[in-house]
């Protein structure tokens, strides 16, 4: 998720989907397990007389402000970032957060970028032919809404539907935000450089890391702080519908940053302080694989860099623009896209997660043509050839999986070389060494030896 208010959507950057998010907006939901109150719930500010909602505003905007001040204090020192200045905080209405998610949805979100991701997911299996990604990321913002913290106008925005005491955990989260930005220039975070989305979510792991764990010491400080954030929520049962029927790489994507990332916070703190959290801000983490094993960041063992030519002329043939292929995506899929790919099939975390520990670095491509039809192809470095290996059994597990009963052959000029001829296009999983290529959606008119010797693999 970029650190700001926006909430344009990385669709262009991952076969699994990458959020753009209010800061904050769903840690409360993910670290407590827990959701906001559904629309209708009256929280204790919204009890009015007739005649008196100027009178009820005005002091639930002086609360909200006394909070504000009380618990940024209080965060400062658990957190151990000094206010360098005091933070304006205001209170929305639902109305006025979901008008500005859509604000943001609009201007900050191509049409081609959503189509790319749609395709990749389709392609790989993540996502049911039907998916339409817009209408799913609008209806879970809405739903999870919250507050977030804006670090252009530098600002901290609540929801008016919660109450007071149950909105000071929701503070000390967004707070640490606010701290980070004074510190650390959270806006820095707002253009990341395109085609490594990998890099980027180890580096929103760090920030809502971050905060998730300072939240988590500012509730563990009283009992009363959980009982009223509980209270505030509503005894209803929790709002996650949109959430739960989601695909379920979506979920677990927007879960990373704040799961993991605690996990990864924890780790640091415990090994120097939270000097060593505000260190990291100068010294990022580099891949989603450096978040899943620390010992990686803290010996700076960095991802690979995988170049993977433009194969457009190749797919069109000699007179360009002739088939119709477009690229229209590229990136890195990281160790955690590595492994959401392969456990939608093999459903075996522990398989899965060994499986993708070994990487060491990728790069991925996603072409269209005028008739619809979509190529995949992705080149991946690991550690080791054994590495290598692991994940080549894995995929084609996968596929067998995916596609049970596809009719399966061998390049003989290739030791480790399986095709798969599906009713979704021809799958092509190769090794060579410790590199891996994949081709998915391979056809007649696309043969899989030409495209594999035009990536000279």
């Amino acid at each position: 998720m970029r650190m700001s208010k926006q909430i344009k959507l990385r669709v262009t950057r991952h076969p699994y989907v990458r959020g753009t998010w209010p800061i904050g907006l769903l840690a409360f939901f993910l670290i407590l397990g827990a959701a906001f109150a559904p629309p209708n719930w009256p929280a204790s500010a919204q009890h009015t007389a007739p005649g008196n909602e100027t009178t009820s505003a005005t002091a639930r905007d002086a609360a909200f402000t006394a909070a504000t001040n009380e618990v940024l204090k209080e965060t400062s020192e658990i957190r151990e970032l000094p206010v360098l200045r005091a933070v304006q905080s205001s209170a929305q209405s639902r109305a006025e957060i979901e008008r500005m998610i859509m604000d943001n949805l609009d201007r900050e979100t191509k049409p081609g970028q959503i189509h790319a991701t749609e395709v990749t997911l389709k392609k790989l299996g993540l996502a049911p032919s039907d998916f339409k990604l817009r209408d799913l990321m609008i209806r879970l913002l809405t739903e999870q809404v919250a507050g977030y913290y804006d670090p252009k106008t530098q600002e901290f925005h609540l929801a008016d539907w919660i109450d007071v005491d149950g909105q000071k955990p929701i503070m000390a989260h967004e707070l640490t935000h606010a701290l980070q930005d004074q510190h650390f220039n959270l806006r820095r975070f707002e253009h990341w450089p395109k085609g490594d989305s990998d890099a980027e979510l180890a580096a929103h792991a760090l920030i809502e890391g971050d905060a998730t764990l300072a939240m988590s010491e500012y509730v563990g400080r009283s009992p009363v702080r959980m009982i009223a954030l509980f209270k505030s929520l509503g005894s209803t049962g929790t709002a996650t519908e949109e959430l739960d029927k989601a695909p379920r790489v979506v979920r677990e994507s927007l879960l990373f940053p704040y799961q993991e990332g605690m996990r990864w916070t924890q780790t640091l703190r415990r090994y120097g302080g939270w000097s060593k959290v505000s260190a990291a801000f100068a010294d990022l983490p580099k891949s989603s694989e450096q978040i899943l094993h620390p010992e990686k960041y803290f010996v700076h063992e960095g991802p690979v860099k995988v170049s993977l030519p433009d194969l457009t002329t190749t797919l069109n043939g000699r007179r360009a623009g002739a088939g119709g292929w477009k690229r229209i995506d590229s990136d890195v899929n990281g160790e955690w896209g590595t492994f959401l790919i392969l456990d939608q099939f093999l459903k075996s975390p522990t398989d899965s997660r060994e499986a993708s520990a070994g990487w060491g670095g990728d790069s991925y491509a996603v072409y269209e043509n005028r008739a619809g039809e979509v190529l995949y192809v992705s080149v991946s470095a690991w550690d080791h050839p054994k590495d290598a290996r692991e994940f080549f059994d894995a995929y084609v597990k996968r596929t067998e999986l995916r596609y049970p009963g596809a009719r399966t052959s061998v390049d003989p000029n290739v030791a480790d070389s399986r095709l798969f001829e599906t009713t979704g296009g021809n799958v092509l999983v190769q090794m060579r060494g410790s590199r891996v290529l994949v081709f998915e959606g391979l056809t007649n008119q696309l043969p899989a030896r030409a495209l594999a010797g035009a990536l000279a693999f």
